[in-house]
């Protein structure tokens, strides 16, 4: 494995206890180069139980979202319920500049690790607790999953068919990932403010407020007058919808004729379908420079769609968004894995990295960093830790703990 190359925080070190809800925020201190120390229960984390999964093998070394979510970090086993674990645990707290965790609150109280222990141990650390509803508050008790906060949060209400049920938009865990960023942008703000007291503190992230402040595209509607995106409104339909899916002839793309503004983008995919032969007589006439969608009836929509859907269906998605930019057409292709692969602007920029699996025995191919710097690298340096796989160059290595010691330790499940 490369070693760990500088990075704007390689002199801090983390400790990551979180399960799914928080998994993104050590990651993210880890792309920028913190030493960042996942600790698992002893027999591994129950996020490795998340699929997919390697070639389809439901194996707690092959979760695809665990390789995703848990790179750039080094790897121990430890039960922190234990008496030798809490032990432990104080002993690494001592040279941690952030303790990570998403248990419920009052647990880590309950054991004896909460803040205000933590903070005598170690008057510099940051404790980040990632939680469904907060640390106070009726919910603070409430459990959650991640459908739960992306409903109460009011993403789900929008999406879906209007005579039916609104629907999530990903399988994959949404509002923790913004929980898990949010985390990392406390803990940031945090370190800064260490600077300028020399404390540390205890950063409080809700996992359902992360999902309402990530509504921001919904509420400007709200706050000038107009009603909010109703179910119905974002999808494949008719142009009197905000956004609109085409088929074309290898996928689909994203237009729309309508949209918020009564300035209609129309006009320029007008002019190069004429260009190409696919308008009619309809489309000659109307009056592209000031259109009132709302008020058009869906006979007029329907000879506006017809030829319009006539014209993207005889296209590839790369002819449509050359000439996107050709003609200053607003239309996005609707990329897959593979166009993401093939991006041009993405290989340029050397996104896309490999990692060795020497387990696997191959290379994965991961999306890079989050972003770049020109003094400091932020970038992944590791492949997710196996379970326990530094147990010995940490708790022997670092902490001086004997062989036979931890021979023992793993013995009465401590490790």
């Amino acid at each position: 494995m490369a070693q760990k190359a500088e990075g704007m925080l390689s002199p801090y070190r983390a400790l990551d206890l979180t399960d799914e809800k928080g998994l993104l925020c050590g990651k993210i201190l880890g792309d920028m180069g913190a030493d960042v120390i996942k600790v698992e229960r002893p027999g591994g984390d129950a996020a490795r139980s998340i699929g997919p999964f390697y070639h389809d093998d439901p194996h707690p070394e092959k979760s695809l979202f665990w390789f995703a979510l848990n790179t750039s970090k080094r790897g121990i086993t430890l039960d922190i319920e234990t008496a030798d674990g809490k032990d432990i645990f104080k002993k690494l707290v001592k040279n941690a500049d952030f303790v990570i965790e998403s248990y419920s609150p009052g647990y880590l109280d309950k054991l004896g690790l909460g803040y205000s222990v933590l903070e005598k141990i170690n008057p510099g650390v940051i404790l980040v607790s990632i939680t469904p509803f907060g640390q106070t508050g009726p919910y603070k008790d409430w459990k959650t999953a991640d459908i739960v906060a992306w409903a109460m949060g009011g993403h789900m209400a929008p999406y879906g068919d209007t005579d039916r049920p609104p629907i999530r938009i990903s399988h994959h865990s949404q509002a923790y990932l913004h929980a898990g960023s949010d985390g990392a942008m406390g803990a940031m703000m945090a370190l800064y403010q260490r600077t300028l007291s020399g404390e540390g503190q205890q950063v409080d992230v809700s996992v359902f407020e992360s999902a309402v402040q990530s509504t921001i595209h919904h509420n400007p509607t709200w706050g000038s007058g107009r009603p909010s995106a109703k179910r119905g409104e974002v999808r494949m339909g008719t142009a009197h919808k905000a956004t609109q899916l085409w088929p074309c002839k290898d996928g689909w793309v994203s237009y729309s004729h309508g949209g918020p503004s009564r300035l209609s983008p129309s006009l320029p995919l007008i002019k190069w379908m004429e260009i190409e032969g696919f308008t009619n007589d309809f489309l000659k006439v109307f009056d592209w420079n000031s259109p009132d969608f709302p008020k058009t009836s869906q006979e007029d929509m329907n000879r506006i769609e017809e030829p319009t859907g006539r014209f993207f269906i005889a296209h590839t998605k790369a002819e449509l968004l050359e000439g996107a930019v050709k003609y200053q057409v607003m239309l996005y292709p609707v990329a897959t894995t593979a166009d993401m692969l093939e991006n041009p602007q993405l290989i340029a920029r050397d996104f896309w990295i490999e990692l060795e699996h020497p387990e696997l025995g191959i290379d994965i191919t991961y999306p890079g960093a989050f972003g770049t710097s020109s003094e400091m690298p932020i970038k992944i340096t590791r492949r997710a830790p196996l379970i326990g796989e530094h147990n010995q160059e940490i708790y022997e290595g670092e902490l001086g703990i004997s062989k036979d010691k931890l021979a023992l330790l793993k013995q009465a499940g401590v490790i």
